[in-house]
């Protein structure tokens, strides 16, 4: 059974887990600790005003429950972070790279985490 993520709690945990960059978006993923396949999407007001947002999120939504039944890792988290470009994207192009970054999640591979810039703002001065 494929459960959603509602707890801000569990998104900052999955922030922890392995990372796949694709140009629509970012897959974290996640070991739950038995809680079975769950999945959240997230995106910020960068990406565009409500509307934009909740048509992307509702694209991720039927994404996300076309491929995990199938491709998801078992007993993971699986969060999607959108990206300006997923908005415009092929669906049947997002699908494939969805596919390919569960796949790169399922050998535990991810992307090296030295070309994350560091947050602005105060830093400990």
């Amino acid at each position: 059974m494929i459960s959603v993520i509602t707890k801000r709690a569990d998104f900052l945990r999955a922030n922890s887990g392995t990372r796949n960059a694709r140009a629509g978006f970012v897959l974290l993923t996640r070991p739950n600790d038995g809680q079975g396949i769950r999945f959240g999407i997230t995106v910020t007001k960068k990406i565009g005003n409500a509307v934009v947002r909740n048509r992307m999120k509702r694209r991720f939504r039927e994404l996300l429950r076309a491929a995990l039944p199938t491709q998801g890792l078992p007993d993971h988290d699986h969060v999607l972070i959108g990206r300006a470009g997923g908005v415009e994207r092929d669906f049947a192009l997002l699908a494939d790279e969805l596919g390919r970054a569960l796949e790169r999640a399922r050998e535990g591979k991810g992307d090296p985490s030295g070309g994350r810039r560091p947050r602005k703002g105060n830093r400990g001065r």
